[in-house]
């Protein structure tokens, strides 16, 4: 790549920061941009480190909220250092991802040095692709180019019906190589650009568009509906281990599922971590099911669940386990004894199963419990088996709106993907319905309690990106 005015400093942070900032504020039209930025330096492999690590650290600043962590038993000393560490880890982990992407680049010049450009932009692109597919099932939450593309370019994003949000990678890496090869063509000849190289970008913007806009149009056709209620209970996390706290909880709880009783629906859905290890319902509590995030014990570990209450019954059913764990958080690696004590605040928990699939009403669904919303293929996955409906559950407190506004773009992108509609019910929001063809409607709005009541219709016929990730497992 030349030469183009800006230094390549200056280009890394601008790019960078352009796209932190695409997530939630600009989508593609701050991405586009800022991976146009990125091409122009790619064989500079420091300057690509720089553009990755500021990009991370402005998309996810929303980790500095952790602080304080005392109510997790780190010192009050430690709690702002510990959570600047586990900001600046993610940003260092994306720094050394784009360096090693840099070194690709260059190496497949040495080594392929008669291959068309495009071609060897085309490779770059699927890697990083490949990249965030691999990160979107770690325990990190990561938030790339993909998910990026909404709420901001809905037509767009329509395409992940074919390839999810992989291919939505390669789409705007290729338009950015582009774009970057265009700028550069001017500043260097001073002649305008080939007008073929510009026919050629723009027919495949309006084309990209055309078919997105398409697909989301013929959505899977409707084979039933369930009628649910849902309680966003907006508790603050940091008081939710307060003896007064924790009485108050149920007695909230049971309000709600009176209220839904009310509202004549077939179950109530509250959010992530409400109901506590070994919580029995009251009898006569309700005639309402529910639907509800909670602990439970397996074999002496404590998973983080989807449970259900039926009518009457003291003890619920597991319909799903947290499979992606948060780290320190929930999930504490192997330390000496007393090392760990406090620094998990729900006492470490054990995954489930991979699997995303459960049953209720027999009615097949697929569940993400908080940041497993990342994870597309193995909400895809679960459509191919059978789910007609998707359902997510979250408690993203102590976080800003910033989270919120990501996590409900990642759902709208997961609710396309599979051709399913999507219900998010969250402590404090995202609480919504996302239709098969990505349109949200907000439930209730957010750090505010309440209860509503919403119809999520079943849906049966698989996309061609469900079938894709079906045949390659």
């Amino acid at each position: 790549m030349g030469d183009l005015r800006l230094s390549a400093g200056w280009r890394a942070v601008i790019g960078g920061v352009l796209a932190g900032l695409a997530p939630s504020l600009g989508g593609p039209l701050l991405m586009l941009p800022a991976l146009t930025l990125l091409w122009s330096f790619a064989e500079r492999t420091r300057w690509c480190a720089a553009w990755g690590l500021l990009a991370v650290l402005v998309s996810h600043a929303w980790m500095l909220s952790l602080h304080p962590l005392t109510w997790m038993g780190v010192p009050a000393l430690l709690s702002l250092p510990v959570a600047i560490t586990l900001w600046l880890s993610c940003g260092s982990c994306a720094a050394a991802l784009l360096a090693v992407w840099s070194l690709v680049l260059q190496q497949g010049r040495r080594w392929f040095p008669r291959l068309a450009p495009w071609w060897r932009a085309g490779v770059l692109a699927l890697i990083w692709a490949w990249a965030e597919l691999v990160l979107s099932g770690s325990p990190l939450f990561w938030i790339g180019v993909g998910g990026s593309t909404l709420p901001w370019d809905l037509p767009l994003a329509g395409l992940s019906r074919w390839f999810g949000s992989g291919g939505l990678v390669v789409v705007q890496l290729m338009w950015a190589w582009w774009i970057c090869g265009l700028v550069e063509r001017r500043a260097i000849n001073r002649r305008p650009a080939n007008r073929r190289g510009l026919w050629i970008g723009f027919a495949s913007l309006l084309l990209a568009h055309g078919l997105g806009a398409l697909l989301l149009a013929k959505a899977p056709p409707v084979t039933g509906a369930l009628s649910m209620a849902v309680w966003q209970p907006a508790v603050p996390t940091r008081e939710k281990l307060d003896p007064e706290q924790q009485r108050q909880l149920p007695q909230a709880l049971l309000a709600a599922l009176q209220g839904a009783e009310g509202k004549q629906v077939d179950a109530l859905v509250a959010p992530e971590g409400v109901l506590p290890s070994r919580w029995r319902m009251p009898q006569g509590a309700a005639n309402v099911p529910l639907i509800s995030g909670g602990f439970r014990w397996v074999r002496g570990e404590q998973r983080s669940a989807l449970l259900f209450f039926s009518p009457g019954a003291e003890h619920p059913v597991p319909l799903l386990d947290k499979h992606r764990l948060v780290p320190i958080g929930e999930w504490m690696p192997p330390l000496p004894s007393g090392v760990n004590a406090g620094l998990s605040a729900v006492g470490g928990l054990h995954p489930g199963a991979a699997s995303r699939l459960f049953t209720v009403f027999d009615s097949p669904a697929a569940g993400a419990i908080c940041y497993e919303i990342a994870d597309g293929s193995s909400l895809a996955l679960a459509a191919s088996e059978g789910a007609d409906w998707l359902l997510s559950i979250a408690n993203l407190d102590p976080y800003p709106l910033q989270l919120q506004q990501q996590f409900l773009a990642l759902a709208q992108l997961r609710a396309i993907e599979a051709g399913r509609d999507l219900l998010s019910v969250a402590n404090t929001g995202p609480t919504a319905l996302i239709s098969a063809d990505g349109h949200v409607e907000r439930l209730l709005p957010p750090m505010q309690a309440g209860l509503a009541k919403v119809t999520v219709q079943r849906r049966q016929a698989i996309s061609f990106y469900s079938w894709l990730v079906s045949k390659s497992r």
